[in-house]
């Protein structure tokens, strides 16, 4: 399988006016060892975007696997202990050490952390990161609408993104449309609901009528909804098929059924306002 081109790699328009790729490459939980082989091969396959962050402990290995591909959209961020204006600063400057890059494309704060009340100063800490050209465009990763208005009221810049948890089962749609209203662009994490969206009736008979894998099928959900998606896989055979994504469309019909599988009880992760570790 060879990489798709820029022309026909499906972007969104982030409000500081760069592109970001739909799909995207995950490795969260795959190793510092074994990053740089599955990065290598998730840019063989096509993928124009990897995600990675602190907490992976293996931005080394992601840096690695990406080399010398100068144009891949490259997000990481900040973990939770770094929070706070210098902490930051010196957090991002370590980030950018390991993926031995002088800049990423996106820089977002992992968990608004509300009770450790630092996400301001750590908010301010991107922007002065994003002046000095250490990170293109900057985010918030799991930062609910209040948190939104927080920091924006307070700085007057808008997060590009907002990477949170979003899947079949739990789609985010009250968040989605506040990320509508500011300018937004909603990132899914888990877009596959850690594989539970595998075996639901509804995405496996679409994938049996259209002869693609389910894994697919959801991703093409997301792309079709207009966000930004990072599935993870470790194994070429799923890199692949993740990929396949880009190479068909749902109907309406096939759009809506997977709708219908919104659960607002779905949630797999942390409740953001309630994770502090």
């Amino acid at each position: 399988m060879t990489g798709h081109s820029r022309t026909d790699y499906p972007t969104l328009t982030l409000n500081d006016g760069r592109q970001i790729p739909q799909l995207g490459f995950g490795t969260w939980q795959i190793d510092d060892d074994k990053a740089a082989e599955a990065v290598s091969t998730a840019l063989d396959v096509g993928y124009w975007l990897v995600d990675t962050a602190a907490i992976y402990q293996n931005e080394k290995g992601v840096g690695e696997g990406i080399g010398d591909w100068s144009d891949i959209f490259l997000q990481t961020k900040i973990w939770n202990e770094s929070q706070g204006y210098d902490r930051t600063l010196k957090a991002a400057d370590k980030c950018l050490q390991r993926l031995g890059r002088d800049h990423v494309d996106m820089l977002l704060i992992h968990w608004p952390q509300p009770e450790k009340g630092l996400f301001v100063d750590t908010w301010k800490a991107l922007i002065e990161l994003r002046d000095q050209g250490k990170a293109k465009s900057i985010g918030v990763s799991n930062f609910r609408a209040a948190d939104l208005e927080r920091i924006v009221d307070a700085t007057g810049v808008t997060p590009a993104l907002n990477q949170v948890e979003l899947h079949p089962g739990f789609q985010q749609r009250s968040l989605r449309a506040v990320h509508d209203k500011m300018g937004i662009v909603t990132q899914s994490w888990s877009p596959l609901g850690q594989g539970n969206a595998m075996g639901r009736e509804a995405i496996d008979r679409i994938s049996g009528d259209i002869g693609q894998p389910g894994a697919a099928v959801v991703i093409r959900w997301h792309i079709q909804h207009g966000l930004s998606t990072i599935p993870k896989a470790s194994s070429r055979d799923h890199i692949e098929a993740n990929f396949r994504a880009l190479d068909f469309e749902l109907t309406d019909d096939q759009m809506a059924a997977i709708d219908e599988l919104d659960d607002p009880e779905g949630r797999m992760g942390p409740e953001p306002g309630s994770f502090n570790d």
